[in-house]
């Protein structure tokens, strides 16, 4: 009687062994093998982090097996049980994998395929065609879309944590509960004793490092120290947490009414304003996006302000970028001066704030939220419904989607919801950040998330002409190598652009992110279908870029940058000032933060500065999803070019006050997760 050795791994997460009953079927071409317990006698089976084998024999030949079918029945009292994988030995030594990676509930079943990546082309028998079929439907009853909020793009369907489905859940939900982590933060910063001193003002800016952890040597001491000069301002527009906003600046607008009187003496070439522009000295950042957002009203103690100024910058003989004009609001008049370097001191400091201010709301709700924790989550979405798992492009694309419905869904449950912690510290809580989101959908397209064209769009491409922007330098570095990996992946199994053409299930992929995600909306330039595999490897970049490097660049230099509450304060309790002269310290004092919003918006930073316990940067790729010999030498080149690019990085930062490293690859994480 022929007889298979059938090994099987546990993953070594909390709480992944099971003592449950577990059975295995193998079905082949010929034929079933009845249903074998698993289990050695006197032995604790699949336990946590263990690869047990066993011994199958079977009646009769079953042909080349191309399914096997695992059971778990109930033992004593339920408990999941994450599966890593199986390999078959069959009995002419051949070895056949079967990935899994994913958590067994309740008294289920899971079929399994090898784990040869297929696309439906390649499946010629029914019974596998058969298999790909009920695990989309299974799986499009499971992952189902939701607004949250009219004009979002759509999420999952889930009100809670509790309710994602298992696989997409994390290990321990108190990992990521955010009331938590931000009370664990606010105790490890020694900061709580001021956390519900709401009301109560600093005294002057000394007070804040009551506050502030002071670690040597770091950015955020740096920013503590120099947070005032012109030179820190500028600078944070092209390597702060937030470098996507500054753009060059081809003609001033007519709502920002500038005379050469005004900035003459900022500008060192001996050349008219008009002239500074045409050479692309001049660069713009417009927060015009917050004009009529209504500002946080939840605490009715607490008056909050918001404004949407823009900001005109200079790149002078140094080729460093500091600012030369400020106007707080978008109408021009004479409630609304323009702000000078030549002001009064605190006329020109307060106006920074209030850009600083600014840039932080757009920072946590656009270029944070929207454009990488929600595209993301309509990306993982639509892979789960649309792509089955020995789909090429779902054993891609699955590592860059870890945890992200996870995160996101907590985030709607703690974090921004009506009365969540958002509400507590941010002049946009209670609402105005809905707002924001609303009104950041008509800009966010397919376009601006192709990294090199949305820097070259913002005329930011030349590194001769602004050879200090190390967020594009690194960007465009990581994202070729990105693409490089998925160029490969793609030529080795689509053969041509007809294949791709043909692929149905990547291309309801593609509609799902466009119907469901994008609204549907033309104007967003996303694909409703690919048809050459050139496409294919942009927008697959377009999917991991976003999820793995953008994510980093914006998530993980909070708190570097804004751990200094002066420098990006998160609301303001004072109205932008409407005329030059009157502004004193004490007014600037009063306007930023209270005690208790400031110990909340640190504690906030802190926690979503850090990576996860056992975080998987780029690259890495433990849960073999991949079995192909080919694909496993794309991620060896792959890892390698990764490796370039940090040992690059490194040696450019050596010796740097200002060190650049939210884009090295070993700090990047896969994916969307916290």
């Amino acid at each position: 009687m022929p007889s298979y050795t059938v090994t099987v791994a546990t993953g070594s997460q909390w709480f992944a062994g099971t003592d449950d009953y577990v059975y295995l079927t193998l079905q082949g071409t010929s034929g079933c093998s009845e249903r074998h317990l698993l289990d050695k006698p006197f032995y604790n089976d699949f336990e946590r982090g263990a690869v047990d084998s066993y011994d199958v024999t079977v009646e009769e030949d079953i042909g080349e097996i191309q399914l096997i079918k695992i059971e778990k029945r109930k033992y004593w009292y339920q408990d999941d049980w994450y599966l890593k994988y199986v390999t078959v030995k069959t009995p002419v030594g051949d070895y056949l994998e079967f990935p899994c990676y994913r958590w067994i509930t309740d008294e289920k079943e899971i079929v399994l395929r090898d784990g040869k990546a297929k696309l439906l082309r390649d499946d010629k028998t029914q019974i596998l065609k058969q298999h790909r079929r009920k695990e989309l439907e299974s799986r499009q009853k499971m992952y189902r879309w939701k607004e949250w909020h009219p004009g979002f793009p759509l999420s999952i369907d889930a009100h809670c944590h509790s309710e994602l489905p298992r696989d997409i859940q994390f290990d321990s939900e108190k990992g990521i509960d955010f009331i938590l982590n931000y009370t664990k933060a606010m105790e490890n910063l020694y900061i709580n004793r001021f956390m519900h001193m709401f009301q109560s003002s600093w005294s002057d800016f000394a007070d804040f490092e009551r506050i502030f952890v002071r670690i040597s040597n770091t950015i955020s001491e740096y920013v503590m120290q120099h947070w005032k000069e012109d030179f820190m301002f500028g600078y944070q527009f092209l390597n702060g947490c937030n470098p996507v906003l500054i753009r060059r600046c081809t003609e001033i607008p007519k709502k920002l009414p500038v005379t050469m009187d005004m900035v003459e003496c900022s500008l060192e070439r001996n050349l008219t304003l008009e002239e500074e522009v045409k050479q692309g000295n001049i660069f713009i950042v417009d927060y015009e996006l917050l004009d009529g957002v209504d500002a946080n009203k939840t605490d009715p103690c607490t008056i909050q302000y918001l404004a949407a100024p823009i900001c005109l910058l200079y790149k002078n003989l140094e080729n460093k970028i500091v600012p030369i004009a400020i106007q707080l609001g978008q109408k021009p008049g004479p409630d609304n001066p323009i702000f000078l370097p030549s002001d009064a001191t605190y006329d020109w400091l307060l106006a920074k704030i209030w850009v600083r201010s600014s840039d932080f709301h757009i920072h946590q709700t656009v270029t944070h939220l929207l454009r990488t924790h929600l595209v993301s989550e309509v990306f993982s979405i639509a892979m789960f419904r649309q792509l089955p798992a020995v789909h090429p492009l779902f054993k891609l694309l699955v590592p860059h989607m870890r945890f992200t419905i996870a995160i996101n869904t907590k985030a709607r449950e703690q974090l921004i919801c009506e009365c969540g912690l958002f509400d507590k510290a941010n002049a946009t809580g209670g609402g105005g950040h809905v707002q924001m989101v609303q009104k950041a959908m008509k800009d966010l397209t397919y376009s601006s998330l192709c990294f090199p064209e949305e820097i070259k769009a913002k005329g930011m491409d030349s590194k001769e002409d602004i050879p200090y922007y190390y967020y594009r330098d690194d960007g465009i570095n990581v994202w070729e190598a990105i693409k490089s990996f998925v160029d490969d992946v793609i030529h080795i199994y689509y053969e041509s652009d007809e294949v791709v053409c043909e692929d149905v299930e990547l291309q309801a992929f593609v509609k799902d992110i466009y119907v469901y995600g994008m609204r549907g909306v033309k104007a967003s330039g996303f694909p409703k279908m690919i048809r050459t595999r050139e496409t294919l490897a942009e927008y697959l970049t377009v999917i991991i870029f976003t999820a793995s490097a953008q994510h980093a660049a914006v998530n993980f230099g909070q708190y570097d940058w804004c751990s200094w509450i002066p420098n990006a304060p998160p609301t303001m309790r004072c109205p932008p000032p409407t005329e030059k002269g009157t502004v004193t310290i004490e007014q600037i004092v009063e306007s930023l933060p209270d005690r208790g919003r400031s110990c909340w918006h640190l504690g906030a930073v802190w926690a979503l500065s850090q990576f996860q316990d056992k975080e998987l940067f780029l690259g890495m790729y433990p849960d073999e999803h991949f079995v192909e010999k080919p694909v496993k030498e794309a991620m060896a080149k792959f890892r390698k070019n990764l490796d370039e690019i940090v040992n690059t990085i490194t040696e450019r930062n050596k010796n740097k006050k200002l060190p650049y490293y939210y884009l090295s690859p070993d700090r990047i994480p896969n994916s969307v997760a916290v």
